[in-house]
């Protein structure tokens, strides 16, 4: 695996300084940005495999530009958030977030966090290799593109979370999943209490379903136990 390379979309100088300590002791590669423009400019002139952004940023903050980034790339994404701002949390998972922390941050959890998601997004996609398409109910979920295309070819572009989750939806079909096994496949962290990004990733994912006349519900709620696949695969 190549030597990731981070930047860090942070503008106060002292947590920026932290951040860019946290991660080249990790032997990673930093670039910094205190907005959206400089921001821009890197991603444009830099290959990024990770981008750790602030939301409370001047100018665009972190959720609007993160909703830009989402319409043209699939760069991990985490988030930082103030510790009781779940608002924010919830948000920042809806647009298509990979993870969040939150400020102050213990930096051995960092860490740990940016190395898990970077070995399964730079290692992309070791789920099935073999499986370049699952087909269910009109609807298929080609792996190359990380993309839903419902029964009349619109292609739905997924963020990695959603796309990893239907992955293991579909190797598993009618088996009960628990949330603690999709966050371990979505995000490879523990569930903790309050953690929703198993269920905002669900109700995003049934979305997509959903605006879509005459299709049956394909993931349902088990309830105290999880979520279940219900489509049927081709």
């Amino acid at each position: 695996m190549a030597t990731p390379q981070i930047l860090i979309v942070e503008d106060e100088t002292i947590t920026r300084n932290t951040l860019k300590s946290i991660f080249q002791a990790e032997g990673y590669h930093t670039f910094e940005a205190c907005d959206g423009n400089q921001m821009q400019q890197i991603l444009a002139n830099k290959e990024i495999h990770l981008i750790v952004m602030d939301i409370n940023l001047p100018g665009k903050n972190g959720l609007m530009l993160a909703r830009e980034l989402r319409e043209h790339t699939k760069t991990a994404l985490m988030f930082l958030t103030g510790r009781n701002n779940e608002v924010d949390k919830i948000l920042g998972l809806e647009i298509g977030a990979d993870d969040y922390i939150t400020k102050p941050f213990n930096p051995r959890e960092l860490a740990i966090r940016a190395r898990n998601l970077l070995q399964r997004t730079m290692g992309e996609e070791k789920d099935d290799p073999k499986v370049d398409t699952y087909r269910f109910n009109g609807w298929t979920l080609d792996v190359n593109q990380h993309a839903l295309i419902n029964p009349e070819g619109e292609i739905l572009k997924l963020p990695r979370s959603e796309f990893r989750a239907m992955v293991h939806f579909c190797q598993n079909p009618g088996k009960i999943q628990t949330r603690e096994e999709l966050l371990k496949k979505m995000t490879g962290r523990d569930l903790k209490e309050n953690d929703r990004t198993v269920d905002v990733t669900i109700r995003r994912i049934r979305k997509h379903f959903e605006d879509h006349a005459g299709t049956p519900e394909i993931i349902s709620t088990i309830h105290g136990e999880g979520y279940r696949f219900c489509g049927h695969l081709e």
